[in-house]
């Protein structure tokens, strides 16, 4: 479960006394003292904590390294939650962004704190114990995802965010790439689907908000009410694009039971929810939620496991060239092939 904040990692400080200046410029905050510490379970944008005036802050700025500008976008990622947090509750509210890298070396944003309890891997004693509450909270994740995809985006003002019409192949194409521009070793079952997905690519199937990486990872529950999510964060990724691309995501991080055991070591969601609900059932949740039809997820399914397996590959490469010294992504490689194995045998079967 989430640790709260670390001291920060080496090569990844900020400039404290840039950073002060600047907040108390634009903040209005009236102090010489600032207090940083770091939220060490992300592993792509770069978040930390901002103690400052008796207030206190949370700032995002992209990786050391990063190579895929389009990725970690400040400047997209405030607009969107400008816009959305007035409409759609769990999205925090961001407050400042700047472009002046003099402050801390790169662009980045502030934003409001939300608490609650984020689950990695773990689960608390009264989730683990009772099936009835698993489900339930199950619902709870997959109705607010459906509640996103029911926005209107258009007059939210988020209707020139992406283009809908050719989504599913610009996606395709587009992490195809990513995988290759950041290849360290050879993985012949990701790259056999790669080729799958680039066939087999379907008509458009309708047009939404998306997140893009919604996990259990990704949300903030109330500790007190399991069932309650306080807010969603990592927005980097959002657009306007097909709803069951954004659900196969979820669907690919979420491990099926015969998974290879290290696969489980990935902690975008509980295990006990992963080891007690399949696939199907929580497609059957979503349509139920949602009123889609989902009886073909293959597609997609596929998709969202060959995109985490490129996002791993991103962290990998990141690692492997020194731009992070995050000894977490030192096995992201097995991950990656991991992945590429479940990929390929889900193509076989047929099913996911």
């Amino acid at each position: 479960m989430s640790r709260g904040t670390e001291k920060v990692r080496t090569g990844e400080e900020l400039n404290e006394v840039h950073l002060q200046t600047f907040l108390r410029e634009n903040l209005g905050v009236k102090t010489d003292e600032i207090e940083i510490s770091q939220f060490p379970a992300g592993s792509s944008n770069l978040t930390y904590l901002i103690k400052i005036g008796g207030g206190e802050y949370v700032l995002r700025r992209p990786p050391f390294g990063n190579t895929v500008k389009s990725a970690h976008d400040m400047k997209r990622e405030f607009d969107v939650l400008s816009k959305l947090s007035a409409v759609y509750q769990p999205a925090p509210k961001p407050l400042i962004y700047s472009d002046d890298a003099a402050v801390i070396g790169s662009e980045f944003y502030l934003m409001e704190r939300r608490r609650g309890l984020i689950m990695r891997g773990d689960a608390p004693e009264i989730l683990e114990n009772s099936i009835d509450l698993q489900r339930k909270v199950i619902e709870s994740f997959i109705e607010n995802l459906v509640e996103l995809h029911a926005l209107d985006y258009k007059k939210i003002g988020l209707d020139a965010l992406g283009k809908p019409e050719g989504y599913a192949r610009r996606q395709v194409e587009g992490w195809t790439k990513r995988y290759f521009n950041a290849k360290t070793d050879e993985h012949s079952e990701l790259e056999k689907a790669i080729e799958w997905l680039n066939a087999d690519i379907p008509e458009s199937n309708g047009a939404t908000l998306v997140h893009n990486d919604y996990k259990f990872d990704n949300v903030m529950l109330n500790p007190e009410n399991l069932t309650e999510i306080t807010a969603v964060l990592d927005w980097e990724m959002t657009t306007v694009g097909e709803p069951l691309m954004d659900f196969g995501t979820t669907l690919g991080y979420w491990m099926p039971p015969d998974a290879p055991p290290e696969m489980f070591a990935l902690p975008a969601n509980p295990a006990i929810l992963m080891k007690n609900f399949t696939h199907r059932e929580l497609a059957e949740i979503y349509a139920e939620k949602s009123g889609r039809d989902v009886s073909d997820l293959l597609f997609y399914y596929v998709f969202g496991t060959f995109k985490i397996a490129v996002i791993c590959q991103q962290i990998y490469a990141r690692y492997q060239k020194g731009f992070t010294s995050d000894k977490r992504f030192a096995g992201f490689n097995h991950f990656v092939h991991a992945l590429g194995k479940i990929a390929r045998q889900t193509i076989e079967s047929g099913k996911i």
